[in-house]
């Protein structure tokens, strides 16, 4: 059985072949990526697979059995590539479909959710068998920030006291790659998240407990957490989307208690403590 993913060369796909290579060195495995040559490293056969050369992508995926479908990176043009890739492996004659959706997508707030709704919905009209990975939230969209924070001596948001429950993308990985390749776990709708909830104000004392430097939380509005990620150097629309992830966060948005991460994994989500010492080395 030929197992193809998209993104390959992202952060995510990287992780994921990563895994299935560690599940089982025999599996056939197709990078599917828009740059092949940054692909040429990762050890398995590569096809070249662009979402705006849609004509191209059928014949990319000749032979796949079962398609991961990591979710495109260009906000607000997710729709229509994830439909030609759908379309697309259609008339290949895939087998089966994972998607990596968002955590709750039918009832999140989050800008995000509409266009993982679009697709989820693209996959059920399209009459292929699927399986829906709704991950929440990476543990390092907030971990990446905390050497500043530390610099700074505060790290700041405007999530207010909300529960995030995250995992890091090698869980999320791990959890892909044992779904693809275990048809006992597929057809099903995964709603995935962390073990643990934490609020900001956690991972700041934490943060301060490792570092042995006090590093407050500081809870700003969203309009003043945007300004100061746009000046330490984030692009404005950047900036912006990410205040309103943290506004909507206050709400309990990424919050979920269900394990079915951890059930898939067999074994505990990688802990907070564990994902900040990692990041601040």
């Amino acid at each position: 059985m030929t197992l193809a993913l998209t993104g390959a060369t992202g952060q995510l796909g990287r992780l994921v072949i990563e895994k299935l290579t560690a599940l089982n060195p025999a599996q056939p495995v197709v990078a599917l990526a828009r740059s092949p040559e940054k692909a040429r490293e990762l050890g398995v056969e590569v096809r070249p697979f662009d979402y705006d050369q849609p004509d191209t992508l059928a014949p990319a995926l000749d032979g796949v059995e079962t398609l991961l479908l990591i979710s495109g990176s260009e906000v607000g043009r997710r729709v229509p590539q994830h439909e030609a890739v759908i379309a697309a492996a259609k008339t290949a004659g895939v087998g089966h479909i994972v998607y990596t959706s968002l955590l709750h997508a039918d009832t999140s707030t989050l800008g995000l959710a509409p266009e993982h709704l679009a697709t989820e919905e693209v996959l059920r009209a399209s009459g292929l068998a699927h399986t829906l990975l709704r991950n929440g939230w990476y543990t390092e969209n907030y971990t990446m920030g905390l050497p500043a924070a530390l610099e700074h001596k505060a790290l700041i948001g405007s999530a207010g006291t909300g529960r995030i429950s995250s995992a890091t993308r090698e869980d999320f990985a791990e959890a892909a790659a044992r779904v693809v390749t275990d048809k006992t776990l597929q057809g099903r709708t995964y709603e995935l998240a962390g073990d643990d909830s934490y609020t900001l104000s956690d991972l700041a004392a934490l943060l301060s407990h490792q570092a042995g430097v006090e590093v407050p939380y500081v809870d700003m509005p969203p309009a003043e957490y945007a300004a100061a990620l746009v000046q330490a150097g984030l692009p404005e629309g950047l900036a912006g989307f990410l205040a309103q992830c943290d506004v909507e966060a206050a709400k309990d948005v990424l919050f979920d208690d269900g394990k079915q991460l951890s059930q898939l994994l067999g074994r505990s989500t990688t802990p907070l403590d564990i994902a900040v010492a990692r990041a601040i080395g």
